[in-house]
């Protein structure tokens, strides 16, 4: 009865599953280049991406599915944080069109709480999408400054040290 809404669920887990797996590659490199503000951001959307992952399996075996958890596709080793920024609006943009399009196919089925459950979804890709279009508008008007003030700051906070109360 409910196959069709199923096999959507289950292509949107694998989605999310990639965005997780990219997402924290992401976040692994802005960390380790010292782009604390960038790895944060990364961290924090694969973080919501996984709790999609929740969301929609819940969905999946409430229909007496099955979830398949196998990403959609292998992390992208990407370095540069322009780069980053880019695949990561155009992984936004395509969970948008393609959960938009799932809700329409849920609505057609008369699955109105999976159709809900993708429409909740485009809200939080478009947030997602925002922030990383908020991010490389930064690059593009500041530059490599950009960067450089990030790393500038995380290399301020680690040569302070410990506050003195916490020194002991």
């Amino acid at each position: 009865m409910h196959e069709k809404s199923i096999e959507l669920l289950n292509k949107a887990v694998a989605d999310e599953l990639t965005a997780v797996h990219q997402y924290m590659y992401f976040h692994f490199h802005c960390n380790d280049q010292g782009y604390d503000l960038l790895a944060i951001l990364f961290q924090r959307t694969a973080i919501e991406e996984m709790l999609h992952v929740e969301r929609l399996a819940e969905r999946i075996l409430f229909l007496k599915g099955d979830v398949e958890m196998v990403a959609s596709k292998a992390v992208e080793k990407l370095h540069d944080v322009g780069e980053m920024l880019k695949l990561a609006q155009t992984m936004e943009e395509s969970s948008v069109m393609d959960y938009n399009r799932f809700a329409n196919e849920c609505a057609a089925n008369a699955d109105s709480n999976t159709k809900k459950l993708f429409e909740d979804l485009v809200n939080d890709e478009e947030r997602h999408y925002d922030q990383f279009d908020t991010e490389m508008d930064n690059i593009k008007k500041f530059g490599d400054q950009y960067l450089v003030l990030q790393s500038i700051e995380r290399s301020r906070t680690n040569a302070a040290g410990p506050a003195p109360s916490q020194a002991a």
